[in-house]
């Protein structure tokens, strides 16, 4: 049976349109055959069909084993049978491919045939889909909003491809408009009946760091660390960031020069504050760090088995430290994972030339009494 030129110049318009390789194609083609074939014999034969990519020739088979005693007509004959066939040098259990040629392969088998490969091309489109993007989970991707109604928010990745930002995944001040094209984190990627669901986030905290590793080259190099990040999405974040070259600053690797570096990733996450701290292995300068930028005193450990601290800072740094509605140590508490408890330090009052001579004065008619006396009584 030849399938044609013709064939052959859909399945290459097929593959150019669709971005499917020939060979899913044809695969899905055959099986649509098979189906066909199956249906139109109304049996359960088990069917053969190969196709030449080259000029769209196609072989059809039926393959029955050889038995003793035929019990399913559809898949089995006898030896005698075989051998009548052509078939030589037959023993029983071997299978036979019979070639055959259904001239009456007629319009409702070849319907049949166009809707299954309809669907074969569909789920190949799925999963060329789901391959592509279940390899990325993780990173970061580029997409245009493209329909923003209530609870839904749809992402288009490319011209076949979309994702599902959910509204746990958004940044709560942020504005999704049609059009508007933003970079996300690819979170998840799962099979369903209507092909892949993809979810990206603009809340998720390995947004920021994917966005830092664009951004600063010592990270891409590995000079510099990302130890860890905590966000308050859209309004402030903490990333610890060490390195082991004495040479290099991390935090102003991370800050840029004139702070350009973190100014465009704050300004990619809806102007989020962003403070880049230094990592420590000691815990209590860690917490310390954490609490940046306010100016810290004293850290004094509490119960360690409980991970719990004491910062200790001055009345003018209180409200830094604490930050918008408890922020700032919110975030530290997470970074670090300590409890920090923040207490005010009042300065030591220097004594004054009038508290010296208050005391002097007061004690000084007690002590002229007490000798006046005693001198009286001599």
């Amino acid at each position: 049976m030849q399938l044609g030129k013709d064939f052959i110049k859909a399945l290459k318009q097929i593959e150019q349109e669709k971005g499917l390789s020939s060979e899913i194609i044809l695969s899905s083609l055959e099986a649509a055959l098979i189906s066909s074939y199956r249906k139109h014999r109304g049996g359960n034969q088990n069917v053969e069909v190969h196709i030449e990519p080259e000029n769209g020739a196609m072989v059809l088979y039926e393959v029955k084993q050889i038995c003793e005693e035929v019990t399913d007509p559809d898949t089995q004959m006898t030896l005698a049978e075989g051998e009548k066939m052509g078939f030589p040098d037959l023993a029983v259990g071997d299978l036979v491919r019979i070639e055959v040629f259904p001239e009456d392969f007629g319009r409702i088998a070849a319907q049949t045939a166009r809707q299954v490969i309809l669907q074969r091309i569909k789920d190949a489109e799925r999963q060329v889909i789901f391959e592509e993007f279940s390899d990325r989970i993780g990173n970061l991707v580029n997409g245009v909003i493209f329909k923003s109604e209530g609870d839904q928010v749809l992402v288009r990745l490319n011209e076949r491809t979309e994702a599902i930002l959910p509204r746990e995944e958004r940044i709560l001040a942020e504005s999704y408009n049609s059009g508007e094209r933003m970079k996300f984190l690819l979170l998840d990627v799962r099979r369903t009946s209507k092909g892949p669901r993809i979810v990206v986030s603009r809340t998720h905290p390995g947004l920021l760091r994917r966005l830092l590793e664009l951004e600063v080259p010592e990270i891409q190099e590995g000079t510099v660390e990302i130890r860890g990040i905590v966000r308050e999405a859209g309004a402030r974040a903490k990333v610890a960031v060490s390195t082991l070259d004495p040479n290099v600053d991390p935090v102003g690797a991370c800050v840029g020069n004139k702070g350009a570096r973190i100014k465009s990733i704050s300004s990619e996450l809806h102007d989020e504050r962003i403070d880049i701290i230094v990592w420590s292995n000691d815990p209590l300068q860690f917490v310390r760090n954490s609490l940046s930028p306010a100016k810290i005193v004293k850290v004094e450990p509490v119960l360690e088995s409980e991970k719990s601290v004491k910062v200790y800072v001055r009345p003018d740094q209180l409200s830094l430290a604490i930050g918008k509605a408890g922020q700032n140590v919110r975030l530290a508490a997470r970074l670090t994972g300590w409890k920090i408890d923040i207490k005010v330090l009042e300065p030591e009052r220097m004594p004054t030339l009038q508290d010296l001579f208050e005391d002097i004065i007061k004690g000084e008619p007690k002590e002229l009494w007490s000798d006046s006396k005693t001198e009286h009584d001599q």
